[in-house]
């Protein structure tokens, strides 16, 4: 018997499932906070938990993680030097201030137009060796020959030693502009990527499990570890890809729309007949535009870690991510003390920092480039949490909160509070972790805001659930007004949304919000045995999916009926004859898809392929088409190993 197992690495949990290869049930699943910044201890922790019989027959593992979204987001990507070859638009922003525009790059039929200069490249890449951890390499008309980006590739590793990484490895795409981004961003990535891939392989490795391991893509496909360390950037978006996979997979629904309430966010998506719409026009990752496929989705910074806070007597619920009081009581046993010793502030001082269930810790990140302010702070705040008011009495100041707030950008402390996962706690729907200091955290609170704490934590759970149906509503009717699905969502009108596809939650706690759910939709809400892990099982519902475009276009336009260029990913080939070009097209795209698959541990026999071709002629027109276009795509389900 064979088994799958599928790992998804969120901001907050690292969750684990064993599938069984002969029907596809799930015979073991597990949760462990994810650790940083040694990720492979969460990783260790939630693996060790499993059924080790069932573990030792695992032969497929596939993961999916939220840490390179959550890394470009953030901005703590690792600093890129990126190179742009030939015409590109200078006038516009980059990802990074370490940039040169270096003279070469080739025209639309890939014809060298201008010789690269690669004394300017060598110069660059001594300059700037120090300064950053990986390079990006963009060129113009990159996609219609690479050359010039391969040989400044190959010389800035030479120099550098340093991680290359180039536009027309990512995307085939026309705009050099977006290209370039991309490559940036990805470049930024490899690192976060390779410490997360790493940490996997050598957990599975250790154990002596002889497995085919993937990675899910934000487009809802898989690819082998080795491809998403040189392609992190298709790792964006992973996990809320695997959260809509896996809500169709554990609801058996082909059609559904999916609402994974996570620690940090809530992410929204839909899927019809079995294929999740993707994004035509390439996904949007921190305000850029790039060349990557993603699925159609949208996040809003509500999550059951959110923080609860109050101001002007008003509850503000995130966007920052917490630790739970009830969490957090667990891990530092002295914490119950400070809560009970804690009384009320003074309202007006009241903001996200200085609030009377708010406490901080020191992480284990390394301490670099700290101005004079940052170092005053963090010296004082250890391995036990602080409050706002001990660190006033501490610095004989009140401390600031842009300080703290630089201080936990650069993941160098972490805030402890009150969330939604500790207003479930004192209603009793979820208590997974310890009552009192979620009761003390929401009795300060409460006082705070004028009600009683189980009132207060009653309408804590109510906006989160207001939150997920608005997420909702606005993400399947784009084209409506923002305001109208809010309207229509405060029960103020008689009347709600009737939705004719059932919406599944994936989440710890989610089961806690069905009710509301179902009050504020007319809609079949769906709670699937599993949903606390359902990342994890979309990781190994991902198909093998490849899609590779082949580019016919005449040498000449003089001479259209003889000598031909064919452009595919990665090179360019001259043919004489356009039918021996276009069964030679037709060729590279097949085995380049079934070279894919066979990566993905899918066979020639198991993969399914399409090919499709587009000509563009003028009209009465009597030569071979001006450019042909061969789509070929390949459909295989690495789900298959396991049942072999």
């Amino acid at each position: 018997m064979h088994y799958g197992l599928g790992i998804d690495t969120g901001g907050t949990y690292t969750d684990a499932v064993l599938l069984r290869g002969s029907d596809g049930m799930i015979v073991d699943s597990k949760k462990a906070f994810t650790t940083y910044p040694d990720l492979q201890i969460g990783i260790s922790s939630v693996l060790d938990a499993l059924d080790q019989e069932l573990l030792s027959q695992v032969n497929l593992v596939s993961v999916s993680t939220t840490l390179s979204t959550n890394s470009l987001l953030e901005g703590t990507g690792t600093p890129v030097g990126l190179i742009l070859i030939g015409q590109h638009p200078v006038d516009k922003e980059f990802p990074t201030t370490d940039f040169i525009v270096v003279p070469g790059g080739h025209g639309p039929s890939g014809e060298e137009e201008v010789p690269l200069d690669s004394e300017v490249i060598r110069e660059f890449g001594i300059g700037t060796k120090d300064k950053v951890s990986a390079y990006a390499i963009s060129a113009f008309f990159g996609t219609r020959n690479p050359d010039h980006e391969l040989r400044a590739k190959s010389l800035i590793q030479k120099i550098t030693g340093k991680p290359v990484v180039c536009g027309h490895e990512l995307s085939q795409e026309l705009g050099a502009y977006e290209r370039a981004v991309t490559a940036v961003l990805n470049a930024q990535l490899i690192p976060v990527t390779h410490h997360f891939v790493s940490a996997v392989m050598a957990d599975i490795r250790k154990r002596g499990i002889d497995a085919r391991m993937l990675m899910l893509k934000c487009d809802g496909s898989v690819y082998n570890l080795e491809d998403a360390l040189e392609k992190p950037i298709e790792t964006i978006f992973s996990g809320p890809a695997a959260s809509l996979l896996g809500a169709s997979y554990l609801a058996k629904l082909d059609t559904c729309a999916a609402i994974d309430v996570g620690g940090t966010s809530t992410d929204v998506s839909a899927i019809y007949h079995g294929v999740p719409e993707i994004s035509a026009s390439g996904s949007m990752v921190g305000g850029w535009k790039t060349r990557v496929r993603a699925m159609k989705m949208e996040t809003s910074a509500t999550g059951g870690d959110s923080h609860v806070w109050i101001t002007d007597g008003k509850v503000k619920i995130g966007p920052r991510r917490v630790i739970p009081l009830c969490v957090a009581a667990i891990k530092y046993p002295g914490l119950l003390q400070k809560l009970n010793l804690m009384r009320l502030l003074p309202r007006k001082s009241l903001d996200e920092n200085y609030q009377p269930t708010k406490f901080f810790v020191r992480t284990g990140y390394a301490s670099n480039g700290l101005n004079n302010e940052e170092a005053e702070m963090l010296q004082h705040i250890g391995s036990d949490p602080i409050s706002i008011h001990e660190l006033y009495k501490y610095m004989h100041a009140m401390p600031s909160g842009k300080i703290i707030d630089s201080l936990i950008k650069k993941r160098l402390v972490q805030a402890i509070g009150f969330t939604p996962t500790d207003a479930l706690h004192v209603r009793g729907e979820y208590t997974a972790w310890n009552l009192d200091a979620s009761h003390m955290g929401a009795e300060l609170l409460s006082r705070h805001n004028g009600s009683k704490k189980y009132e207060f934590c009653t309408h804590v759970k109510e906006h989160v659930a207001r939150n997920m149906a608005y997420s909702q509503m606005a993400f399947l009717l784009p084209e409506r007004s923002r305001p109208l699905v809010d309207d229509l969502l405060s029960g103020l009108y008689p009347a709600k949304f009737s939705l004719k596809l059932p919406i599944v939650l994936l989440g710890g706690p989610v089961k806690a919000y069905s009710e509301e759910m179902s009050a504020l939709l007319d809609a079949e809400i769906i709670v699937p045995e599993h949903a606390d892990v359902g990342n994890a099982v979309g990781a190994l519902a991902g198909k093998g999916v490849k899609k590779v475009e082949v580019l016919i276009m005449p040498v000449s336009i003089e001479k259209p009926a003889e000598d031909f260029l064919i452009f595919y990913p990665g090179g360019r080939e001259h043919v004489v004859d356009y039918r021996e070009a276009f069964e030679r097209a037709r060729q590279i795209g097949l085995d380049m898809v079934l070279e894919y698959e066979n990566r993905c541990g899918v066979s020639k026999e198991e993969t399914q392929t399409n090919i499709s071709v587009k000509n563009i002629s003028p009209e009465n027109w009597p030569y071979p088409p001006l450019e042909t276009r061969i789509t070929v795509v390949g459909i295989g389900n690495p789900m298959m190993i396991i049942k072999k």
